[in-house]
């Protein structure tokens, strides 16, 4: 878990990260300047520590002057042990309105200098300073250099007198097989309706550092904009993915060859909302999943102004048997667990049932193994003995009849506020509430009931399912069968008890884990060198 520091005015944006000899290396963008790349480190995954940072903007005239924005660091392929960064950059000269990407090297992750600019870029920062310094040394150019790379207007649009007015230039993402590399970006074809040209822009990289525009790799005509792109392949098939600002959403697509058309799944969304920005990194277990976390889904529409965002724990990617791309539990979570929790004697919380409903009769059966939850009328919660913070709960459940059931957690007894996991069990669908108490005399306002978020899954077995909870801080995590369903975060409430409700049915839990966690740290300390 991480995040900017608690209380500031700014935020945490777009990130990349690297795993190399052991540790992983996240850049982050820092709002709402976007003035520097943050740079932090950790063994786990879990724990970060911030390092120094990676890269600012550039000095006035430079064509990165502005802000920085997505980066991705890859393995220069042309010099050993070296490191690329490819990264997003604004200019002040016109005013942030259009898009160029650049890039940085390095040979040890942690001390990045910018690659020499172009003679026609050198040339403008010249005529900018000249009148008014000599001192140009910082203005290296290279007369064979491509960058800052801009859209190629045979392609793509490239003036602020196309389209929205501002051009699409960003999210550079670097991919290589065998002796080809290409360089992706969130790019706009020229033609179509101005708010459905969102495209994976691609150049081929012809020769070290150089490259050539090639027509778009993927253009859907749905979206405004494709953004943060990935490109992978798993098994001989290869997988586009991006985030989609108009429901704040991670997508994919997939095709067997680069060139042919890529298509779409009937669920191609990876992540509930709310999880953006998505990054691949490959470590020595196969391939993770990063993005940040917001609640405020306005914030992929507005620059984050305002909201306050935290890097969850990443997530396992699989592609699984159908071909369909699926994430699990990050296996560094389970490793936290400190002891194991009381599941019995589960204790119902009674509600006060009118003369009109019919009583519970024997409403829980337990034999050491199998836990047994009735409710034949009205809605009963069934709580396990301790308190928990930071939990990670595992079962099977079995749902006889046809009414609901659910999962509570950080519940305090008396008011029943707390967390509610709805579980459709015929249907496939979590709902993830927070229900509260307001201030008292508060009138209507007293009653709080957010819906935080919802996720599906396709049930193969009807109102049944094997599935696993994890609270880890403000972090909360669903799976379902093994493919996480739910990932969000939310401080509403911060513990209390755990326990299971049912509605009008019965319940039949087997397999039942309840394990304390360790809470997450992160180290404010901060290191000058790696």
């Amino acid at each position: 878990m991480y995040s900017e520091t608690e209380g500031s005015r700014k935020s945490m944006g777009d990130v990349d990260v690297i795993y190399h000899d052991g540790l992983f290396h996240l850049f982050h963008l820092v709002l709402p300047n976007h003035d520097f790349i943050a740079h932090a480190v950790s063994e786990d995954g879990l724990t970060w520590q911030r390092v120094n940072n990676a890269l600012f903007i550039g000095h006035p005239g430079s064509w990165d002057d502005s802000m920085l924005w997505t980066v991705h660091v890859s393995l220069d392929p042309f010099h050993e042990g070296k490191w690329r960064m490819f990264y997003t950059g604004l200019s002040r000269n016109d005013r942030g309105l259009k898009q160029r990407l650049g890039l940085a090297t390095s040979e040890d992750l942690f001390h990045w200098e910018k690659a020499p600019v172009s003679w026609q870029d050198h040339r403008q920062k010249r005529k900018q300073l000249l009148k008014w310094s000599n001192a140009l040394e910082d203005t290296a150019y290279d007369p064979k250099s491509s960058f800052p790379i801009s859209p190629d207007p045979e392609h793509y649009e490239a003036s602020v007198k196309e389209g929205r007015h501002w051009v699409s230039w960003r999210d550079p993402f670097y991919y290589r097989e065998g002796n080809e590399g290409w360089l992706l970006c969130a790019g706009r074809i020229k033609q179509g309706p101005i708010t459905r040209r969102g495209c994976v822009a691609v150049m081929k990289e012809v020769a070290p550092n150089q490259f050539e525009a090639q027509p778009a790799l993927f253009h859907p005509g749905q979206y405004d904009d494709i953004e943060v792109p990935n490109l992978i392949c798993i098994e001989n098939e290869y997988y586009l993915i991006g985030s989609i600002r108009e429901d704040a959403k991670i997508r994919y697509w997939h095709t067997d060859a680069i060139d042919h058309p890529w298509r779409s799944y009937y669920d191609n969304v990876i992540l509930a909302q709310g999880n953006y920005a998505a990054r691949i990194c490959s470590d020595d277990k196969g391939y993770l999943i990063w993005n940040f976390f917001t609640q405020d889904v306005g914030f992929t529409q507005n620059a984050g102004k305002g909201a306050h965002t935290i890097l969850p724990p990443p997530k396992r990617l699989i592609r699984r048997p159908n071909g369909m791309l699926g994430v699990c539990p990050f296996e560094k979570i389970v490793e936290r667990v400190k002891s194991e929790g009381k599941v019995s004697p589960v204790t119902p919380l009674k509600c006060s049932y009118s003369a009109r409903q019919i009583s519970n009769h024997e409403p829980q059966e337990w034999d050491g193994n199998h836990l047994r939850l009735q409710n034949k009328s009205g809605f009963e919660i069934f709580v396990f003995p301790e308190e928990a913070n930071c939990f990670r709960l595992k079962a099977s459940l079995q749902l006889c009849g046809l009414g609901k059931c659910g999962i509570v957690f950080r519940l305090n007894k008396e008011t029943r506020d707390g967390y509610y996991l709805s579980l459709d069990l015929t249907k496939g669908v979590a709902q993830l509430r927070s229900w509260g108490t307001g201030p008292e005399a508060s009138g209507e306002n007293m009653m709080h009931f957010d819906t935080l978020q919802s996720g599906y899954w396709f049930n193969e077995t009807p109102d049944s399912a094997n599935l696993e909870l994890l609270v880890f801080g403000s972090y909360i995590e669903l799976s379902v069968e093994h493919r996480v369903v739910l990932s969000m975060a939310d401080q509403t409430y911060s513990d209390g008890q755990v326990g299971i409700y049912v509605e009008s049915s019965t319940i039949d839990i087997s397999d039942l884990t309840f394990q304390h966690l360790h809470p997450p740290v992160q180290s404010d300390e901060h290191l000058t060198e790696g």
